[in-house]
């Protein structure tokens, strides 16, 4: 398993995800690897992360769920792939209407999407709820529709956190994506050949992931890096190399 840790790092929010190896899923690898770290965790319902949310004794959670609404949209997509549900077809359009915001106000900043979320948002969420609580009286929970809405309801704080902050985002699909050239040469290598192999490989895309992330082309960032290095560049500056501070025209000349 490959697990992903966020790092406060000026700059964008997802900056410096870092990437280790382990052996398996199990709760006690996230919990291991995040130790420490205080904040928002942008992740699905996996089981492996609901001790992470808890608290310990007198104390506060250190991390707080924000949830996923594209896992919530999906249940229920699926729903209305099958059976054209009416009330599937419905619960869609609303989120829909979420996302339609989310479309208008991407790129502004933290403290505008706050306000827009503030005022359009949690209006919408607010009669979304009350609405799906209605339907779900109404239905057995052991019908897919009724699952389906459960699994939103049963996640309502964690799903609709992200409008008390601009930073967060309504579903962890710029995440998700990162991961899928993972998942990719995972299938291509079929095996990295040992545990420290896999070490390596975490490294490597944990800077090739945090490239793209700032707009550098990594085939290149990594070329003059490597020639800068070479070169003689200080073990006291390597942070001068990292890269949310790296100088794009240096990447590019390499």
């Amino acid at each position: 398993m490959l697990c992903c840790r966020p790092a406060a790092i000026p700059g964008a929010w997802l900056s410096g995800c870092a990437l280790s190896l382990q052996p398996d899923r199990k709760g006690e690898r996230p919990r291991s690897h995040l130790d420490g770290f205080n904040g928002y965790l942008h992740a699905d319902a996996f089981a492996g992360y609901q001790a992470l949310y808890r608290a310990n004794g007198r104390n506060s959670p250190r991390i707080t769920h924000v949830a996923c609404m594209a896992h919530a949209r999906r249940k229920l997509f699926e729903v209305f792939d099958t059976t054209k549900s009416p009330i599937a077809e419905e619960a869609l359009r609303q989120i829909q209407e979420l996302y339609a915001i989310e479309a208008d106000i991407k790129g502004r900043s933290a403290d505008q999407r706050w306000m827009q979320r503030q005022t359009r948002s949690k209006p919408l969420l607010d009669a979304f709820h009350s609405w799906a609580i209605g339907q779900r009286r109404r239905l057995s929970g052991k019908t897919p529709l009724g699952k389906a809405l459960q699994y939103g309801l049963s996640r309502w704080d964690a799903l609709t956190r992200y409008i008390d902050d601009g930073r967060l985002s309504i579903d962890n699909n710029l995440a998700e994506r990162l991961l899928r050239g993972i998942a990719v040469t995972r299938k291509n290598f079929l095996f990295l050949g040992s545990d420290s192999g896999g070490d390596r490989a975490a490294i490597l895309y944990t800077v090739i992931e945090s490239a793209k992330l700032n707009d550098l082309d990594p085939e290149a960032y990594l070329a003059s890096v490597l020639d800068r290095l070479a070169r003689g560049h200080s073990n006291n500056r390597l942070e001068e190399l990292l890269p949310w501070n790296f100088i794009p025209s240096l990447a590019v000349a390499a």
